[in-house]
């Protein structure tokens, strides 16, 4: 039997549809083209300060992701001992309900040999316990021994019962902590990986010129520096002469009631908590900084001012986000050496200030624990842990 269907017009038979085919295939090449042009766009189309700039904030983004990574590591190690602490009790209470199990078994086990089935039988043999306490009646049945047996059974039924609900939220909360922790870890290795496919793509007079535009960079923060120290030795110098005139007058007006018998000297204290922490954090000096790391042979920032104030017997919390709530906030112009110095306003670097304006720190991915300016980076805020 024949089609009775209109057959359909192809397209690129007319002259109109052959010259709209052409207009759409060269809007789609000219497409192709652009989006391979933008596609291939190298850091030599771009200034070297953007690429700066970019490879900058991907240090500051991988570092963000360390800290979180860090506070998940901790908090997994911490909920990790709480689901092994809470197993132990899950398998104690269940001992211990099996106990109680047996001992039913053994009352219902001596009444069935003296005869008749017994409240205790009939309870081991209910298919829901608690029909069996309802009946009032049946309770008062029972010997003072089997009431104290089904009771403690009932106890540590719903003891057992409690602890592996506790134990299934912690085993959760362990799961989700699991989980952020590899999300971190995978963030702050793409963030890594992305900045070192910026910098590959340059050439060798491209990286000199980002070598230069670092170092002036680093000039320009250390004489700010210097000028801040500068202006603060001159403020020092004028509270010295005056404590100075001051404790002239206060000897001159106790002259006369000095003893003149001589006292030994005042024995020596040692070393203060914040020598200490600069002792232990210039021996660290030319260690690689490496993210997630506490040491001895590589820190990330806040793994260095933790290790650095532990030598000095103060603990402080593992990430920059707690370190920063663990002591006495220090205005800037009050910094003392050893105070912790952070920075950014997500708080997502620190540092441990030597003074003049300079700091120790685990500096960023590719480069070591060094001296730096703190106007390197944008400040934050300065704590003093002790």
């Amino acid at each position: 039997m024949a089609s009775h269907r209109k057959p359909r017009t192809r397209i690129l038979e007319s002259p109109a549809g052959r010259r709209t085919a052409v207009g759409v295939g060269s809007a789609a090449l000219a497409s192709a083209t652009l989006l391979t042009q933008e596609a291939g766009a190298t850091p030599a189309e771009r200034s070297i300060e953007d690429v700066q700039k970019e490879v900058d904030h991907l240090y500051h983004e991988a570092e963000r992701a360390t800290e979180r990574y860090n506070g998940a590591k901790e908090r997994t190690a911490q909920q990790r001992t709480r689901v092994e602490q809470q197993l132990d009790e899950v398998a104690k209470e269940t001992a211990r309900l099996n106990e109680s199990r047996r001992e039913l078994g053994r009352l219902a086990a001596a009444q069935y040999r003296t005869g008749g089935v017994t409240p205790t039988a009939t309870f081991m043999l209910a298919p829901d316990p608690q029909t069996y306490f309802d009946q009032a009646h049946l309770m008062e049945r029972l010997t003072n021994r089997e009431k104290a047996a089904v009771d403690q059974f009932q106890v540590r039924q719903a003891q057992a019962a409690k602890k592996r609900t506790e134990a299934q939220e912690s085993l959760r909360n362990l799961t989700d902590s699991q989980e952020q922790l590899q999300e971190s870890k995978q963030e702050v290795q793409t963030k890594l990986s992305d900045a070192r496919k910026v910098l590959d793509r340059l050439t060798e007079a491209e990286k000199e010129r980002l070598a230069e535009l670092e170092r002036k960079r680093e000039e320009e923060a250390r004489r700010k520096a210097e000028e801040a120290a500068r202006q603060a030795e001159l403020e020092r110098q004028q509270q010295a002469e005056q404590e100075r005139r001051e404790q002239q007058q206060r000897e001159q007006e106790q002259q006369e009631e000095e003893e003149q018998q001589e006292e030994p000297p005042p024995a020596d204290p040692g070393p203060s908590k914040s020598e200490q922490v600069l002792a232990f954090a210039e021996a660290q000096l030319g260690k690689p900084y490496v993210w997630g790391a506490t040491g001895p042979d590589s820190y990330d920032c806040s793994g260095l001012t933790q290790a650095a104030w532990r030598e000095a017997g103060i603990s402080l919390p593992r990430t920059t986000y707690d370190q920063v709530n663990a002591g006495t906030q220090v205005a800037k112009a009050d910094l003392q050496p050893g105070d912790l110095v952070f920075f950014y306003d997500d708080i997502s670097h620190v540092g441990i200030y030597v003074g003049n304006g300079q700091m120790i720190h685990a500096s960023k991915p590719g480069d070591d624990v060094k001296y730096e300016s703190i106007d390197y980076m944008p400040f934050h805020s300065g704590v003093r842990p002790a």
